[in-house]
C-alpha cells in the first residue's frame, strides 16, 4: 500500500543516501518511525531533521502518513531525546557529559561546548531558541540539566521550540511535494531566517536592557 500511494505521485524508490535510508525506515515504521528518527537525531545526529521531517511531510501529503500524527510523534521524539540529555547532564554534570559524548562517532565536542556557552549567555530562553539552531539543538539540554533548570520550565520551552521547528519542516515537505532536490536548499533558507530572527531578538534584548539601566539611573 505504501509503494502504491507513493508511486501515484512520484516514487521514492530511487532515492539514495540519507533520504533513501529515511524513506525505507519510515516505510517500515510509519508515523512512529518519524518519532524514533527525531528522538535519535536529538540525542545523536545520525540523520538530521532537515531530511526526516520534509520527507514525512511529503508522505503525509500523499496520504501515506497522517499529518497530525507525524507532527505529534516527531515532537514527542524530540522532547524525549531532550529529556534524556537533560537527565544525563543532571546526573553526570556538564564536563563529564561532554567528555563521554565527545568520544562517540559524529559528535563534535565543539558543538556541545557551543550549546553550553549559548545556555550560559541566554539562560532559559536558550532552550526555546536553541531548538531552532542546528548543532545547538541537539545538546542544549545538557547544560540545562547540569544547572538543575526547573524541569517544568525546561519541558515547556522544549515543547514549544521543537514543535515550531518540526512543524516548519513538516510543512515544508508537505508544500514541496516530491521535489526532493530543493528540500535541502529551502531548509538552508529556513536556517538563515532563524539566524536573522535570533539576531534581531538579541539586539532587542540588549536595547531593552540598556534602556532599563538608563531609566534606573535616572
Amino acid at each position: 500500500m505504501w509503494r502504491t500511494a507513493v508511486a501515484a505521485a512520484g516514487s521514492t524508490d530511487n532515492l539514495g543516501g540519507l533520504v533513501g535510508f529515511a524513506a525505507r525506515g519510515i516505510e517500515n515504521l510509519g508515523e512512529w518511525g518519524v518519532g524514533l528518527f527525531t528522538l535519535a537525531e536529538t540525542v545523536l545526529p545520525p540523520i538530521p531533521s532537515e531530511v526526516i521531517l520534509p520527507l514525512a511531510g511529503y508522505l503525509a501529503k500523499q496520504g501515506t502518513l497522517n499529518l497530525v500524527l507525524v507532527f505529534v510523534t516527531s515532537t514527542l521524539g524530540s522532547c524525549l531525546g531532550a529529556l534524556l540529555l537533560y537527565w544525563m547532564g543532571a546526573r553526570l554534570g556538564l564536563e563529564r557529559s561532554i567528555r563521554g559524548l565527545s568520544k562517540l562517532p559524529l559528535v563534535d565536542r565543539a558543538d556541545i561546548e557551543n550549546a553550553a556557552d549559548w545556555f550560559r549567555r541566554h539562560g532559559r530562553s536558550s532552550i526555546f531558541f536553541g531548538r531552532l539552531l542546528p548543532g545547538v539543538r541537539s545538546f542544549i539540554s545538557l547544560p540545562a540539566g547540569a544547572s538543575n533548570m526547573h524541569l517544568a520550565t525546561f519541558s515547556l520551552y522544549t515543547l514549544a521550540g521543537s514543535g515550531l521547528w518540526n512543524g516548519a519542516l513538516i510543512g515544508l515537505g508537505y508544500a514541496l511535494g516530491s521535489q526532493y532536490q530543493v528540500i535541502e536548499q529551502y531548509s538552508r533558507f529556513l536556517n538563515y531566517a532563524v539566524y536573522a530572527t535570533l539576531a534581531l531578538t538579541v539586539v532587542w534584548l540588549v536595547i531593552r536592557s540598556v534602556r532599563r539601566s538608563k531609566a534606573a539611573k535616572g
